[in-house]
């Protein structure tokens, strides 16, 4: 299985973006997917997750202003950023808590995009 993320660019404060992580191989199911955010010299951090359900939850510095959605058919997660800010610049990397026959549950890193976002 292979995590394919896209949708990173420059952006100034109060624009917009929209990243995409598309899951692809075969005789998988996908059940949580995710974005994750690591900033320079910081650690990385949960910025939202979403369940094969719908239910999300995210980090306190996005809500309000970011918003996860899944097309499940499709094996995509999107993260669609407003109000960017320049403490939103980093680099994102989806994630998929994936059930993968027959190796079984893992969890599998896209390769990351970065955004950047001026002031």
């Amino acid at each position: 299985v292979q995590l394919q993320a896209s949708g990173g660019g420059l952006v100034q404060a109060g624009g917009s973006l929209r990243l995409s992580c598309a899951a692809s191989g075969s005789s998988f199911s996908i059940n949580t997917m995710g974005w994750y955010r690591q900033a320079p010299g910081k650690q990385r951090e949960l910025v939202a997750t979403s369940t094969r359900h719908g239910n999300t939850n995210y980090a306190d510095s996005v809500k309000g202003r970011f918003t996860i959605s899944r097309d499940n058919a499709k094996n995509t997660v999107y993260l669609q950023m407003n109000s960017l800010k320049p403490e939103d610049t980093a680099v994102y990397y989806c994630n998929g808590d994936i059930f993968v026959l027959p190796t079984g549950r893992l969890s599998y890193w896209g390769q990351g995009t970065e955004v950047t976002v001026s002031s």
